[in-house]
């Protein structure tokens, strides 16, 4: 199957887990996914992240995060997309929910989220957002 959008595929992945009450999720390892995946994690959207070596590729199996038997993350949210790149300046970059989301950025210095990016004085490109 050819794959015009990893990343969109990854965030359908855990949408699709989240809807179908999975604890883990398991997605085609990259390095971009998994930097999307570390960020998810340190922000508290999943319990935690663990690659596995069972192809040259890799699999990275994500464990999701339930609060009460709720999911912690309820949307993902692709911006920037194979057909439509969205770049953003530093004090452009989107508040999303009002600050209750994050938005994911891919800047020079790697894949963060728009506060930090925002603190750093980066601007980038706007992967998706998460709430």
């Amino acid at each position: 199957m050819n794959m015009t959008d990893p990343i969109a595929d990854m965030l359908t992945r855990i949408r699709n887990a989240i809807i179908a009450r999975h604890t883990r999720v398991s997605i085609p390892a990259s390095k971009m996914k998994l930097a999307i995946a570390r960020v998810l994690k340190e922000e508290g959207y999943i319990k935690d992240i663990e690659v596995i070596k069972d192809n040259p590729q890799g699999t990275i199996r994500i464990t999701l995060r339930y609060v009460d038997k709720k999911p912690v993350l309820s949307q993902l949210e692709r911006v920037s997309k194979p057909g439509r790149r969205v770049y953003t300046k530093r004090k452009d970059i989107p508040l999303v929910r009002g600050g209750l989301g994050v938005a994911i950025l891919s800047t020079p210095k790697g894949v963060m989220t728009g506060r930090k990016a925002y603190q750093l004085g980066l601007g980038g490109e706007v992967i998706c957002h998460v709430w």
